[in-house]
């Protein structure tokens, strides 16, 4: 039972707090499933979110349920995926009221434009954590230079990319 708990709880707080969406959850996720719980090496968590974005779907809901199911199967995936959709769903329509009554007082903006800038360095501190992991090898940089540059230059649709370098990685990597 209090493996149940311990994953609502894990899954909760990232719920709540990942202001901005499922990519500024992702360091509130590894806090809690490296460093709080220790239920994912480094090394697994990068896979996890590799994994997830190579699938269509908000890629918090995704680690949810892959680290819900590893930790505790089933049922451990179903609370979760509970935990981390539950709060965000009724904080959203709650907020909704609010927002929709107060949209134009100059607080609300404030604490919008206050709030971004903080997602934006979580989303570093992730970027910086898994890249430490990511670029293990010369081949590994060739293709994150061809990823940037297909993505950035070419708009090339992200899931091509990802689809892409897994036969990069078949392919090239021995």
């Amino acid at each position: 039972m209090k493996l149940y708990i311990d994953l609502f709880l894990a899954f909760f707080r990232p719920g709540i707090f990942g202001f901005g969406g499922g990519p500024s959850a992702i360091p509130l996720i590894q806090e809690e499933v490296i460093n709080n719980y220790g239920w994912m090496t480094v090394e697994e968590y990068i896979d996890a979110v590799a994994l997830g974005n190579s699938l269509p779907g908000p890629i918090a809901t995704k680690l949810a349920a892959l680290i819900g199911y590893k930790v505790g199967g089933i049922i451990g995936s179903i609370i979760t995926l509970t935990a981390m959709v539950l709060p965000t769903a009724l904080a959203m329509i709650l907020l909704y009221q609010v927002y929709s009554k107060y949209k134009e007082a100059k607080w609300l903006k404030n604490m919008m434009v206050a709030v971004k800038p903080v997602v934006v360095i979580l989303l570093i501190e992730t970027v910086i954590t898994m890249g430490q992991k990511s670029f293990p090898i010369t081949i590994t940089w060739i293709i994150g230079a061809l990823a940037a540059l297909g993505l950035f230059y070419f708009k090339i649709h992200p899931a091509i990319l990802i689809v892409t370098s897994m036969v990069f990685g078949v392919i090239l990597i021995k």
